[in-house]
């Protein structure tokens, strides 16, 4: 018996095939990374509004019940309910009352963690509905 000659070719990729492959999954990750950052900033956006207007339903509430929205007939501050956005976990916005008196208030996000640089900043909300931002209002708040 003579020996089995014949030529078995190892199947695989080349280092140019290999190459190309990194190359266009480092061109599909630079185009839908930037996408992927601004939806997660939408997201974590449109938590801190609503949550801005939870608190200022409370307010809206407690003036209700005591006639003005800086404190209680008792004389006890008012503290509005939820001071971060989202309510658990990794902050995004530090929420507060930035000014509050008898006949007025206005609630403010402040952009903290990955929100901090957003286009938006710090979002507002007045006791008239009126919203303010460091970005253009129809773009950080209709969106």
């Amino acid at each position: 018996m003579g020996l089995n000659t014949t030529n078995n070719k190892l199947a695989g990729f080349s280092l140019i095939e290999l190459m190309i492959t990194v190359v266009v999954v480092g061109i599909l990750a630079a185009v839908a990374l930037p996408s992927y950052q601004d939806s997660v900033r939408q997201s974590n956006r449109a938590a801190a509004k609503a949550i801005l207007h939870e608190n200022a339903q409370f307010m809206e509430q407690f003036y209700t019940e005591n006639n003005q929205y800086d404190q209680t007939i008792g004389s006890v501050a008012v503290a509005i309910p939820f001071a971060q956005s989202p309510k658990t976990g990794t902050i995004q916005y530090n929420i507060s009352l930035q000014s509050v008196a008898t006949a007025a208030f206005t609630l403010q996000a402040v952009p903290a963690g990955f929100m901090v640089g957003d286009v938006c900043g710090t979002l507002t909300l007045t006791n008239t509905g009126v919203r303010g931002t460091g970005g253009t209002v129809a773009q950080c708040w209709d969106r």
